[in-house]
């Protein structure tokens, strides 16, 4: 196990893609982000109970504010989801529930629903994928979701996540009740055999 303290931890702070960019948050997000939830809310608000208690730009600014402290201590790795040129917001990805320790990290994520059904997402958790394998030295990456929530568990399956198994009324839903959680999950052994992770090692020149 690690035993270094994990703010001394590089993280990448900025995520290149095809299309888009993931990077932490900063101060004048708050905007962006405010209506990235209120164009999205009635779909949101069957899986993400934070929706219910963020009803103000003065919420989100906390959030954003939270969001900077938890980067810098580690503590949650929030980060938004931009087109590659930096200015829509279609989203928000991230690291949450990590264990330093054992190198573990939970992946989450939602999309705003005018950037719906273009990957956008797909590509968004390739790339938080290849830096916990290829930078962070995870031993194991997890994405958990809600069985009714189809498109986050598509996400999912498309890149290869293993469905390990189905906790029972273990989180509560957006409402507030108990929810299933399906657990996909990836190691070492698993990632450098993922089709998608095949076809960029075969892209870069030898």
């Amino acid at each position: 196990m690690s035993t270094q303290s994990p703010v001394l931890i590089d993280v990448p702070e900025e995520l290149d893609g095809p299309r888009i960019r993931l990077r932490p948050f900063r101060a004048d997000d708050a905007l962006a982000l405010w209506e990235a939830i209120e164009e999205s809310r009635e779909r949101l608000e069957p899986w993400m109970p934070w929706v219910q208690s963020d009803r103000s730009v003065e919420d989100v600014r906390l959030f954003v504010a939270r969001a900077q402290a938890e980067w810098l201590l580690r503590e949650n790795l929030h980060m938004g989801i931009l087109d590659r040129n930096g200015r829509r917001l279609l989203g928000v990805g991230g690291f949450h529930h990590l264990d330093w320790g054992i190198r573990s990290f939970e992946i989450g994520y939602w999309l705003r629903t005018s950037a719906e059904g273009q990957g956008y997402m797909q590509e968004a958790v390739q790339l938080l994928t290849r830096v916990a394998f290829g930078t962070l030295d995870a031993n194991r990456v997890e994405i958990h979701v809600d069985p009714r929530n189809v498109r986050s568990c598509n996400v999912a399956r498309r890149l290869g996540f293993v469905l390990e198994g189905t906790l029972r009324n273990c989180a509560p839903d957006g409402y507030g009740l108990p929810s299933d959680r399906h657990v996909f999950g990836l190691t070492p052994a698993d990632y450098p055999g993922l089709d998608w992770v095949r076809s960029l090692s075969a892209e870069v020149p030898q």
